[in-house]
């Protein structure tokens, strides 16, 4: 098998589904219990928050564990803008953030808020004017994705987080950086943001967990209530075996970050050249550059991600010659495909619609090869004549 679908999940390491079996097994006291099972099991919790805050960062009180990326971000969202409804009711996000997101200010609107959905350009990175035109009296909270999920564009959320302090500093600011998290440093503080989100299965950990940094001064409101874990904040039993095995995930990404990424610029700047060579591919969310700039425009994206559009093949057709080749690719985002909708993030940045229909996101880890590369390429070289040539009218 050749997988070149990381964006949607990452094979865990062997480290972490060993730890996470071995908690399981022998570390299964509730964390809320007072007798040495539930201490032990805290520990757990307690050594894990200490690791992700150490590569972010922050103090490790402002660190909290949730389901994954999708609650983290509802929890950001929804908490700050209910905790600040007599401060103003309008929401600025972008037009290509994750659903995670989109949806969630969709409700909030359903609430009576305003949302300000801002424009991209076209390598999907937030027009900066834009934002400084959207900003209003009563917006209580902007929130930007650092890696979009489809494309790979990196937005500058310390350059972003200025433009907002600048006009007013009460005014939160949330960052989904479920895609950049073990692809590139992480850091609050330096980036301007009171609350980030992340995902544990994005980074070779568990699925099911994630976390949401909470900065001092964010007031955020919970949305689940119950026993009052978590200071309140995330009600409900801490899921101690994902956590340890995210932990453990998050110290092993970050250990040899810069060797890592530095190989998948790599791999995705040699990937983008063989595309570029077949007819009628066209990548998406590149900056502007030409043949010999190549290498400075690839690293001005998120090292992980290549957004291709093959013309004349309908992507879901294309992935499924690949995937009968032994190759696992996605069209668009995994979140958003099973509604079999169209890419929010491919039309933000004018992609003709024959196109966005014929789209595949590959995206590489650590562990992918310029063999497995190839491979790809060659079975492309292969399959798309073919499939052109019996392609609808």
């Amino acid at each position: 098998m050749i997988y070149l679908d990381n964006s949607a999940t990452t094979r865990p390491f062997d480290r972490v589904t060993q730890c996470v079996a071995k908690v399981m097994q022998n570390v299964y006291g509730n964390p809320s219990s007072m007798h040495m099972a539930g201490v032990e099991a805290e520990r757990r919790v307690r050594e894990a928050k200490d690791i992700i805050a150490s590569v972010m960062k922050v103090d490790a009180k402002n660190i909290y564990f949730t389901s994954g990326g999708t609650e983290s971000d509802n929890l950001a969202i929804i908490g700050s803008a209910t905790a600040q409804k007599r401060a103003g009711m309008h929401l600025i996000t972008t037009k290509t953030e994750h659903p995670a997101v989109l949806e969630t200010m969709k409700h909030l609107e359903d609430q009576g808020y305003t949302v300000t959905y801002l424009d991209v350009k076209d390598d999907g990175r937030v027009d900066k004017e834009a934002l400084k035109a959207a900003l209003r009296e009563d917006t209580v909270l902007v929130s930007v994705m650092h890696v979009n999920n489809e494309i790979g564009s990196v937005n500058d959320i310390e350059e972003l987080s200025g433009i907002v302090r600048s006009y007013d500093p009460a005014i939160l600011f949330h960052t989904d950086a479920v895609q950049s998290f073990g692809k590139m440093d992480v850091h609050p503080k330096r980036m301007g943001a009171d609350m980030v989100s992340v995902s544990g299965h994005k980074i070779h950990g568990p699925k099911g967990v994630g976390i949401l940094y909470i900065s001092d001064r964010a007031k955020v409101r919970p949305i689940i209530f119950g026993g009052g874990q978590q200071k309140g904040m995330r009600s409900g039993t801490e899921n101690v075996p994902g956590i340890a095995g995210m932990g453990l995930a998050a110290g092993m990404v970050y250990d040899d970050l810069k060797a890592v990424t530095g190989r998948m610029f790599d791999l995705k700047e040699y990937f983008i050249r063989r595309l570029c060579d077949l007819p009628d591919v066209y990548i998406n969310g590149l900056p502007d550059h030409d043949e010999k700039g190549l290498k400075d425009a690839v690293a001005m994206t998120a090292p992980h991600i290549v957004s291709a559009s093959f013309a004349q093949v309908r992507a879901e057709v294309l992935l499924h010659a690949l995937e009968a080749e032994g190759i696992y690719v996605s069209a668009g985002s995994a979140c958003a495909s099973n509604k079999h909708s169209k890419s929010a993030t491919l039309a933000a940045i004018r992609v003709p619609a024959d196109l966005a229909e014929s789209t595949l996101r590959f995206s590489f880890s650590g562990d992918t090869s310029r063999e497995e590369l190839d491979r790809t390429i060659e079975v492309l070289e292969k399959e798309l004549p073919i499939l052109r040539r019996y392609r609808r009218h």
